[in-house]
């Protein structure tokens, strides 16, 4: 189950005074199989069905033990509101040296976005996810790079000074060996117009970033008012092909 009152966050920053949805009722969360297959959790799918009663309802819509997203979200809302902390510092600081560093603003762009997956949606295959969660409202060559970047990262480019990662050897094992697809891919892209946006952007995807000073939302807001379209019903309320994953993460304990 879950508290009924929401925590104090970034997204407090005005009064709110719509009322929460199934108020009064014991809200059920069950979680969605992708996040829970292959671990140690039990499927209590039918535990959950057993405790509905007029005083208990599965989850849908905002849940108040989450930061309140508002009714017309952008970009950095989703920073503040619904991201993890790691994901939010490692995309902030991987946008902010490129910008600092005079790179192109494409480059930048795809910098604050190539994680977004990662934020609140899913991690598997996360350079295609984020990719395709920015496509309608980013320049083709930032998605581009945004998707492509998952397999470069694989791959040691001598000519710009990039090395495989080693702190994957301590993530994956040092006898991981990098799927096909991968590969196939990082050669695609490796001889696409677009190589060296999605390889520059392997250069600034920091790995470890203790040492970086702390970046704020609003340093970056100049650069994505430039080259991210922000639509003016709010991103998931837009009707674009991709705005059901944004709605996924304004309301990630929805049952259905």
């Amino acid at each position: 189950m879950l508290a009924a009152t929401a925590q104090p966050t970034l997204c407090d920053m005005t009064e709110d005074t719509r009322p929460w949805p199934q108020d009064g009722r014991e809200r059920l969360i069950y979680p969605s199989p992708v996040g829970w297959k292959g671990t140690d959790f039990v499927d209590n799918e039918g535990e959950l069905l057993k405790l509905l009663n007029p005083k208990t309802v599965f989850m849908m819509g905002d849940n108040p033990a989450l930061p309140r997203m508002p009714e017309r979200p952008r970009l950095l809302d989703f920073f503040r509101c619904r991201f993890g902390d790691i994901t939010v510092r490692h995309l902030l600081i991987s946008a902010k040296r490129a910008l600092d560093d005079g790179l192109p603003e494409k480059v930048v762009m795809a910098c604050l976005l190539h994680d977004i997956s990662n934020g609140c949606l899913i991690r598997c295959d996360h350079g295609y996810w984020s990719a395709q969660l920015v496509g309608p409202y980013v320049d083709p060559e930032v998605a581009f790079a945004v998707k492509y970047h998952q397999a470069l990262r694989y791959v040691p480019d001598e000519s710009v000074g990039y090395a495989y990662p080693e702190s994957y050897h301590a993530f994956f094992g040092p006898d991981y060996e990098v799927p096909e697809y991968l590969l196939r891919d990082a050669e695609y892209a490796k001889n696409h117009k677009w190589y060296m946006t999605a390889r520059q952007m392997t250069l600034y995807d920091t790995y470890f970033f203790d040492d970086f000073p702390v970046v704020q939302p609003e340093e970056l807001e100049d650069v994505i008012g430039r080259n991210f379209k922000e639509p003016e019903e709010g991103l998931g309320f837009d009707g674009s092909p991709t705005a059901h994953m944004w709605r996924t993460m304004i309301w990630p304990n929805n049952f259905l």
